[in-house]
């Protein structure tokens, strides 16, 4: 553009120079005519627009993108994490146990296990009774992410859909394992309410009409994806009345609540009703301008006893399926992992341990999220002896499972050969910026591993964990896990003693 200019410019001067105007020297205007002639034809046809022709100087072309800004000539090979720096030096075990031994320290009872490995090479950098078992608390659900992205593959969805009912002026509203459903329309770029009821309503309004339906149309739920009890009597009632954790069902608003940035406190107890519901609600809107009510009362589908035949649905032409009057899409599993990992949310992982089961040939029940959770640990070669699985969010006390144990599942998903678990590295929180660990990490002793601790936290009432990942001073990549049994409660040293303990792994030039 700056030659442009500088071009133009000379140009101008030019045609003042050959004009009949004052400070010039008159010349033949044949002479004059031809120099302006050879002027034109030495002019490039780019500048024909410049200032002085055809119209107003074009835009200058936007300067090229920083560096920073460019879109990389190759990818990480571990999405959300720069591959492994072999080169960069293991830390010495005697100088990470100098560094974490006096900060492990319980505040009151109890006492910390700790393992923290080399991701790279398994190496055992630390380890402080980390075969012990330990109650992990929700670190639970690392295990529960491994083995749904292991069976159900990262992108896997789950549909809910609502299907012609039984009896002429009926539609079933089908549970397919989407507890996250949303009430309004679906919100396609994100996690929780990507699949909303009201477009659901909306599609089924339209196969309604088509199809010719008049009059009142009735709402059941069918919610018998999952099998045996609602609540897992390993949990203690006190959980549950505190909103912990809630009834189990295969369709759910918000993850089984009211409202979805309220994460303590009462939750709808029959979460497949309360869909059901908003459901029917949302067809009746959208079926008002089509002259099509519907009934007040949802029902549930009636289920076949044990040992006999379901009844016979409507048909469509030429198959025994029933009739799809509308269907939408859960987000994927990776992103519902991530989801789970990043606010732990125990209905999710129980939910995710369910589908999970039944994907693996078992019965989509607690006992079968349990199995199949610990039969992909076992295929992937991560299973601990003694571990005691007894559900897969980790409210349970009844738990059992060593550190050594999530620092190698840490390891699988960090640095691993099966490449589906990268899909759970956006779920570790962010030490002082995300999910449960968002206002931790603010303290002088703390804060110079704000950003740089990624870990997965886990709280009951003696219970604290934080299994997870961190880049030390050196560029080595460490896999770490503490566990905390038999604490005080509340007493506030003990995330301290956590907290200050990964820092030091950060900051760590353990040479």
């Amino acid at each position: 553009m700056t030659k442009t200019r500088s071009t133009d410019q000379g140009l101008g001067r030019a045609r003042q120079a050959a004009g009949n105007g004052s400070g010039g020297v008159r010349r033949p205007w044949p002479l004059v005519l031809l120099a302006a002639l050879l002027v034109a034809l030495a002019v490039p046809a780019a500048l024909l627009v410049a200032p002085g022709f055809l119209g107003p100087e074009p835009p200058a072309p936007a300067p090229p993108a920083p560096a920073w800004q460019q879109v990389p000539t190759a990818l990480s090979t571990v999405p959300g994490l720069a591959p492994p720096d072999g080169s960069a030096p293991v830390p010495l075990p005697s100088a990470v146990s100098a560094q974490l031994e006096p900060l492990l320290t319980a505040d009151g009872g109890g006492t910390f296990t700790a393992v923290v490995q080399d991701a790279l090479t398994g190496q055992v950098l630390f380890d402080r009774g980390g075969s012990e078992g330990r109650v992990p608390a929700s670190n639970m659900k690392l295990l529960a992410a491994v083995a749904a992205l292991r069976v159900l593959g990262p992108e896997h969805t789950f549909a809910t859909r609502v299907v012609a009912g039984p009896a002429p002026g009926q539609v079933v509203l089908v549970g397919g394992g989407d507890v996250l459903l949303g009430p309004g329309g679906s919100k396609k770029d994100q996690v929780m309410g990507h699949a909303g009821l009201a477009t659901l309503a909306a599609q089924a309004v339209e196969a309604l009409q088509t199809g010719g339906a008049t009059g009142e149309i009735k709402v059941l739920v069918d919610d018998s994806l999952f099998s045996g009890p609602a609540l897992n009597p390993a949990w203690e009632p006190g959980d549950v009345a505190a909103g912990e954790v809630a009834p189990l069902y295969p369709l759910a608003l918000n993850s089984a609540r009211y409202d979805p940035a309220v994460t303590s406190g009462p939750r709808p107890q029959d979460a497949a009703m309360t869909a059901a519901e908003e459901f029917a609600a949302g067809l009746r809107a959208a079926g008002a301008a089509a002259g099509l009510t519907v009934a007040a009362a949802v029902e549930r589908l009636p289920q076949p006893a044990a040992g006999t035949t379901a009844p016979a649905r409507p048909e469509g032409e030429g198959t025994s399926q029933p009739v799809v009057l509308g269907e939408v899409q859960s987000a994927t599993v990776a992103e519902q992992v991530n989801l789970m990992l990043q606010d732990s949310d125990n209905y999710l992982a129980e939910a995710l341990g369910r589908l999970t089961a039944l994907a693996d040939g078992l019965p989509g029940s607690y006992d079968g999220a349990t199995a199949a959770v610990g039969a992909q640990l076992a295929a992937a070669g991560l299973a601990a002896e003694g571990m005691k699985l007894v559900d897969v969010c980790g409210l349970a006390m009844g738990n059992q499972a060593p550190a050594r144990q999530f620092s190698e599942v840490v390891r699988a998903i960090t640095s691993g050969t099966d490449t589906r678990l990268r899909s759970a590295l956006d779920g570790f929180p962010v030490a002082g910026l995300s999910g449960t660990l968002d206002t931790r990490y603010g303290d002088a002793a703390t804060a110079r591993g704000a950003g740089l601790v990624r870990a997965k936290t886990g709280t009951l009432n003696t219970v604290l964990a934080l299994s997870g990942y961190v880049v030390d001073a050196d560029g080595r990549l460490l896999a770490f896990s503490f566990i905390g049994n038999g604490l005080t409660p509340g007493a506030a040293g003990n995330k301290e003693a956590l907290d200050r303990a990964a820092t030091a792994l950060a900051a760590c030039g353990c040479r």
